[in-house]
C-alpha cells in the first residue's frame, strides 16, 4: 500500500510539473506572438503615414496667395509641404514653372496663358479651373461712367489678353466699337470705332492702382484691385457679369501636372471648405468656379 501511494504521488508531482511548464510555453508564446504583432502594427503605420512632399507655388498676393495659405494646414496632414511664392508681377510666375523653380502657379486664365506658351516657346498647361475674379473699371474722380468726358484718358493693361479685356468690357457698355471677329485679344489698334476719342494708356497690370489720379479711369484686374483697397463690387463703375470666361487656373508642367502632390492641391483648392472662405472672404469680388 505504502509503494502504491508513493506511485501516485510521484505520478502527481509530475502531472503538476509538466502543467506548468506547458503553462509557461503558452506564455512565452503569446508573448511571441504580442512581440510580432507589435511590430506588425507599428510597420503598418509607418506605411501609412505619407511621405511629405514639398510643392512650391507661385502665386500673386491676393486672392490666390491667400487661398493657398488658408489649405496649407490641410496639405500638411497629407504629406504636401506648400511653399507659396508671391509675385508682383505676370510673367515670373510662368518662367519660375517653365525652368522647373516652381512646381505649380496660380494666378491667371486660361487666354493668358495660351498667349504667354506662344510668346515664349513654353507647353505650360491648366489643371483646374478655381475662381473667377471679376474684371473692373476704377475711377478716383467720377463716381459713374456716364460722368466720363469726350477726349478721356483710359488706362488699361498693356499684355494682350487683360488689355483685350478691357476692350471687352468697354465695348460691351457701348463706350468703343470692336470687331467682332477680333477675339479675346484684341487691341487698341484694332479698335473699330472711337466716336468719343478717348485715350488709351497702356501700362503693366500691376501699376494700374498708382496711376488712378492721373486718368479719368483705369481697367484693372481684381486681384491689383483688392491689393489697392479697392472693392469691385461697390467701387468698379464697371464690372463684368457671371458670364467671364476669365477662370484663375492651377497651372503646371506636362510631366508634373498629374502627380499624385497636384492631385492633393486641387481637391484641396476645389473642396467645400476653400468655396466658403472665398465667399465670406471676398464678398463677390471673387466667386469659386467649382461650385456644381
Amino acid at each position: 500500500m505504502k509503494q502504491k501511494s508513493l506511485l501516485v504521488t510521484l505520478f502527481l508531482v509530475l502531472a503538476l510539473v509538466v502543467s506548468a511548464c506547458g503553462s509557461n510555453n503558452a506564455s512565452n508564446g503569446n508573448g511571441a506572438n504580442t512581440s510580432t504583432n507589435s511590430q506588425t502594427e507599428t510597420a503598418g503605420n509607418e506605411a501609412a503615414a505619407p511621405e511629405e512632399v514639398t510643392l512650391k507655388v507661385g502665386a500673386s498676393a491676393i486672392p490666390h496667395a491667400e487661398i493657398l495659405n488658408f489649405i496649407a494646414p490641410t496639405l500638411k496632414e497629407q504629406g504636401v509641404i506648400l511653399e507659396v511664392k508671391e509675385f508682383t508681377d505676370y510673367v515670373l510666375p510662368n518662367t519660375g514653372v517653365f525652368e522647373k523653380e516652381l512646381d505649380a502657379n496660380f494666378f491667371q486664365h486660361v487666354p493668358y496663358l495660351e498667349g504667354e506658351n506662344a510668346a515664349r516657346g513654353m507647353d505650360l498647361v491648366s489643371v483646374a479651373g478655381i475662381h473667377i475674379e471679376p474684371f473692373g473699371i476704377y475711377s478716383s474722380s467720377i463716381t459713374s461712367i456716364d460722368e466720363l468726358q469726350d477726349g478721356a484718358k483710359i488706362a488699361i493693361p498693356n499684355d494682350p489678353t487683360n488689355g483685350g479685356r478691357s476692350l471687352l468690357l468697354l465695348a460691351k457698355n457701348g463706350l468703343i466699337e470692336l470687331d467682332e471677329a477680333a477675339g479675346t485679344s484684341v487691341t487698341v489698334a484694332e479698335i473699330k470705332n472711337n466716336p468719343r476719342n478717348f485715350e488709351f494708356i497702356e501700362l503693366e497690370a500691376a501699376t494700374l492702382p498708382r496711376v488712378l489720379d492721373e486718368v479719368a479711369v483705369a481697367a484693372i484686374n481684381t486681384n491689383y484691385a483688392l491689393e489697392a483697397g479697392l472693392n469691385p463690387v461697390e467701387d468698379a463703375l464697371l464690372i463684368e457679369d457671371s458670364s467671364s470666361p476669365y477662370v484663375n487656373i492651377l497651372v503646371a508642367r506636362p510631366d508634373n501636372k498629374d502627380s499624385e502632390a497636384i492631385a492633393k492641391l486641387v481637391a484641396a483648392l476645389q473642396s467645400p471648405e476653400v468655396e466658403a472662405f472665398i465667399n465670406e472672404t471676398y464678398k463677390g469680388a471673387v466667386v469659386p468656379a467649382f461650385t456644381k
